[in-house]
């Protein structure tokens, strides 16, 4: 038996949402089935929200990305002394 529930969300939170179901081949309704079953199952409330990139953390990234491209990042080391005498160059 199915029944209906009435949730209040804003307009944009819909329609994004409605628009990642399509890209998955899904209604809105399939998609929130999906989730509340899983839920269930597993007895747990899984929210991810990625923390947007600053511009200070994607220019050292840049910069780290540019010191392994140009072999400045020393090791791997198979041992403790192989890093010590790394670090004394």
């Amino acid at each position: 038996m199915k029944t209906t529930i009435s949730v209040s969300i804003d307009k944009t939170t819909k329609d994004e949402a409605q628009n990642l179901a399509q890209s998955l081949g899904l209604t809105l309704s399939s998609l929130i089935n999906a989730y509340l079953k899983q839920v269930i199952i597993t007895r747990r409330i899984e929210l991810y929200a990625p923390e947007p990139m600053t511009p200070k953390l994607e220019k050292l990234i840049a910069e780290a990305e540019a010191e392994v491209a140009a072999g400045e990042v020393s090791g791997p080391f198979d041992n403790v002394e192989d890093f010590l005498a790394d670090l004394k160059k």
